[in-house]
């Protein structure tokens, strides 16, 4: 309620939105984010989860670039930086007839600020850094979270991300040269992308083999390639991220560009030295929406249009550390409506989630969604007016985020297998969008939802079963998670007994090698690890089709190799994705098992009631643990 209330202050009924608000979370069908349930009806309402900024190339825009990311962060915001714009080691300071000393070192203070200017006192501090594939830093900055070397370039507490043009894809696939520059050389690179950059890049080639620049180094583009996904597989950064695709397909490209993305890989927001871009997110509850193995459409637009005016209030209530963040926000008013609970679906529906019913239902849901946030937002701007910096903007021109792929077609020229069927009417939406507007630049992103997916016990943002029996622990102690569905699922066929709990136990949740397990259970219940990543990205692209930003998609990966890793992130970029996310894979050994006595901590007892289906922790009351 006090959610509800501190999201309703700006509103004209306050009581009747604030019920209606309250209505929609408190039944679970959305969730506002941390930040906003953190933060809303207090008196300093920081409610935005995500802060994209770009760091100067001078002493004073990079400490000032420090400072922001302190003050954003003591509010609970996650931040991401741009620092391609930093000269690398090595190049000329005018001011005092120097070498710049590069990126790493900065990063380092980036990286202790974040550990000492936690969210609030709440959460971590949490910041990632972002740096273009040409930056003559990259080599180092990709060994950035590696436990050897000198500790004084190294950044254990934070996160990093690699910024990619298509270009450097391209030479990667036609095994050709890749060339390293300093931005003080090439300072219009940071801004460019698509065609446009691919002839300024090869212009610099040109210039730098003529003696006209100094400071490059060249060397095969597939021996980056190659130390990046070696690095993301022993580091798990940093994450591979597509530069042009995120400013192609970016509705707003009209007034800059994307030169990052967030802490989380889903905002896909422009910024520059005077805007620090800001997304405020939620998410819908997809299995609360399924009615009778389907969405239930006509709920999940009621739903939408409720969350997307939420949403849109916080643009204007939020308490803004910075006032860069604050001109930004008001100017463009992007949101960032996600989704949760997208497993607990296929489990409802009885679908494996790699198998071709599962991408069919990505697609689908993904449209929906998309197509309901869009609308809202319409509909906001015909009530509350449109968004500042409209004109101009893809949404203007009459350019969904599904007729996007087109340009990002012809800009890449091949490399580019999408989807494109649609089953919505989109020509409809189209034509209201550019009579009334958007209120709105940017409408849906899909966050990771790690803890409000926890609030409201489904599984969590996009994400496949982690494990279907496993131990968590937080501030309360210690708590056995099951799969209801899966217990459910056994009982149904008399599975559930002693023996099974102590094979579950065994194999870590894993089905695959419990031989009285039926294969249609074995595949529904199919762990992350237990299913090819390759339809992770399958899901992830017929997702990306219909968002106007990105989503966090961590790749789960058993038994890798470097050829594993090189398809499945190559079949990224040919699919069109925007961002990746972790690369999380199996560890080299596992813990020991050892025999539990029944009713001690953790243990799980066959004569359990039926569980209710949801991801949640066992109220066992003969349990004394429990009790």
């Amino acid at each position: 309620m006090r959610v509800a209330m501190g999201l309703s202050l700006g509103e004209v009924e306050r009581e009747a939105r604030a019920v209606e608000f309250y209505n929609i979370l408190s039944s679970f069908d959305f969730m506002s984010s941390t930040p906003t349930l953190f933060n809303s009806g207090t008196t300093r309402p920081q409610l935005s989860s995500c802060y994209l900024t770009t760091v100067d190339d001078d002493l004073a825009g990079i400490y000032d670039a420090i400072k922001e990311n302190a003050l954003l962060s003591k509010y609970a915001g996650g931040l991401g930086n741009d620092w391609t714009p930093v000269r690398s080691m090595g190049s000329h300071i005018k001011g005092t007839n120097g070498k710049s000393q590069g990126v790493v070192p900065f990063l380092k203070v980036v990286n202790d600020t974040a550990v000492a200017v936690n969210q609030g006192g709440k959460r971590k501090g949490a910041v990632c850094a972002y740096l273009e594939t040409w930056h003559m830093d990259i080599e180092e900055f990709l060994e950035l979270r590696k436990n050897t070397g000198d500790d004084r370039r190294r950044t254990h507490d934070m996160n990093t991300a690699n910024w990619i043009p298509d270009l450097f894809m391209k030479r990667v696939m036609q095994n050709e040269q890749w060339t390293l520059f300093t931005p003080s050389e090439v300072p219009d690179l940071h801004d460019l992308y698509g065609e446009p950059f691919e002839q300024a890049y090869t212009r610099y080639e040109q210039k730098a083999l003529a003696g006209d620049i100094k400071l490059f180094k060249q060397l095969p583009a597939t021996q980056i390639w190659r130390k990046m996904l070696s690095m993301l597989f022993e580091t798990g950064h940093p994450w591979i991220t597509f530069k042009d695709p995120c400013n192609i397909r970016s509705p707003q490209q009209h007034i800059g560009a994307v030169h990052s993305s967030n802490l989380c890989t889903e905002i896909t927001l422009n910024t520059s030295e005077s805007e620090i871009a800001v997304c405020n997110l939620g998410s819908v509850n997809l299995v609360a929406h399924l009615k009778d193995g389907k969405l239930d459409h006509e709920k999940l637009k009621r739903t939408i249009s409720t969350a997307m005016r939420m949403l849109d209030n916080v643009v204007d209530i939020n308490f803004y550390a910075v006032g860069k963040a604050r001109n930004s926000n008001l100017k463009h008013r992007p949101v960032g409506m996600g989704m949760m609970g997208f497993q607990d679906c296929l489990h409802e529906m009885n679908i494996p989630y790699g198998s071709d019913e599962a991408v069919t239902f990505a697609d689908e849901s993904t449209e929906a969604v998309c197509y309901y946030a869009y609308w809202s937002s319409t509909n906001l701007a015909e009530e509350r007016g449109r968004y500042s910096t409209f004109d101009g903007s893809l949404w203007s021109k009459g350019i969904l985020p599904i007729d996007s792929i087109e340009l990002l077609e012809q800009q890449r020229g091949g490399y580019l297998e999408v989807d494109r069927k649609t089953s919505l009417d989109w020509g409809l939406l189209r034509d209201r969008i550019q009579s009334v507007g958007m209120r709105n630049s940017n409408c849906v992103a899909i966050a990771p939802t790690a803890t409000i997916a926890n609030i409201i016990g489904v599984s969590a943002s996009i994400e496949p079963t982690y494990q279907n029996l496993y131990v968590k622990s937080n501030l309360s102690g210690e708590f056995t998670v099951t799969n209801g569905y899966l217990v459910n699922d056994l009982k149904k066929r008399g599975l559930w007994d002693d023996v099974m709990i102590s094979d579950l136990k065994y194999f870590d949740g894993a089905l695959s090698k419990i031989d009285r397990v039926p294969q249609e259970l074995r595949s529904v219940y199919a762990t992350a690890f237990e299913m090819d990543p390759v339809w992770l990205v399958e899901c992830a692209s017929r997702r990306q089709k219909w968002i106007d930003q990105a989503q966090s998609l961590n790749i789960y990966m058993a038994g890798v190799s470097g050829k594993k890793l090189d398809d499945i992130y190559k079949l990224a970029w040919h699919r069109g994705l925007k961002t990746t996310y972790y690369l999380r894979t199996m560890g080299a050994t596992s813990a020991e098992k050892s025999t539990v006595a029944a009713g001690q901590l953790n243990a799980v007892s066959s004569s359990m009631d039926t569980v209710e289906p949801s991801f949640c922790a066992i109220d066992d009351p003969e349990c004394e643990a429990c009790q």
